[in-house]
């Protein structure tokens, strides 16, 4: 089986990023592509502002990071990434204004590709077979292997908001999940927010850049995954991916 490797360029330094673990995107295609998604996501995970696993294969470490508890000396990285789609189509199902939560885990080593574990939580408002093809477009987006099989949990309602240097998503209201972000403490001279846009995002051929907004908390509420962080990384970004320029998912 083919892994496929994409590198990141920072600076003058050849980094691994997350699509690292993903591999090479194959030749683009020509023609209309069958599926298409622009999507904006309000994002945060455990790791120190700004996540190092976009330049590495291992998470941060956590001692002394608020919420960490007896677990502060392992590396890993929770995330919580919920998505609004702004415009998209598969195979003519609109998918327009749809909105999913992904809990994750990316483990302590992801250099073979292969995260921990994630879940996926639907809005109420999600038609069937919409989920049918936002599941094909994340296997692309994220193209790795989970260690645990990927869990679809049951629909809860999601809040998603975003005005000014502060963005909020809420799961059930908060109960089973949350993120803010408060982009506030990073502001540039001249008060604009921080952008990070020659960096790859997973999967995404193209997106408009990491909007930097520390989380003020990040959580998933729910089961014997649940965590909750404060004061530790997140961002927005909004990103562009079709099946003509998409890497393969993972095992194709």
């Amino acid at each position: 089986m083919r892994r496929v490797m994409l590198l990141v360029v920072l600076a003058a330094l050849a980094l691994t990023s997350f699509a690292v673990h993903a591999g090479d995107t194959k030749a683009a295609k020509t023609g209309k592509p069958e599926w298409q998604m622009n999507a904006t996501i309000i994002e945060a995970c455990s790791c120190p502002m700004f996540c190092q696993c976009y330049f590495a294969t291992k998470p941060a470490a956590h001692a002394a990071h608020e919420g960490h508890g007896d677990m502060a000396s392992e590396h890993y990285c929770r995330a919580n990434n919920v998505f609004r789609v702004n415009k998209g189509e598969f195979k003519g199902v609109k998918l327009d204004g749809a909105k999913f939560w992904l809990a994750m885990d990316l483990g302590d080593d992801f250099s073979d590709g292969t995260m921990k574990w994630c879940i996926v939580t639907f809005d109420p408002s999600v038609k069937k077979e919409q989920r049918e093809a936002i599941a094909t477009i994340l296997s692309h987006l994220y193209p790795v292997k989970w260690e645990e099989p990927l869990q679809v949990a049951s629909d809860l309602p999601i809040e998603w908001k975003y005005e000014g240097t502060r963005a909020v998503a809420r799961l059930d209201g908060g109960k089973a999940g949350e993120v803010q972000l408060n982009g506030g403490s990073v502001l540039r001279n001249g008060g604009e927010l921080a952008v990070i846009k020659n960096l790859r995002y997973w999967g995404a051929p193209r997106h408009d850049g990491f909007v930097l907004m520390p989380n003020d908390v990040e959580a998933y509420r729910l089961g014997p995954k649940a965590f909750e962080f404060k004061g530790t990384n997140g961002f927005m970004i909004t990103l562009d991916i079709d099946s003509n320029t998409a890497p393969p998912a993972a095992g194709s």
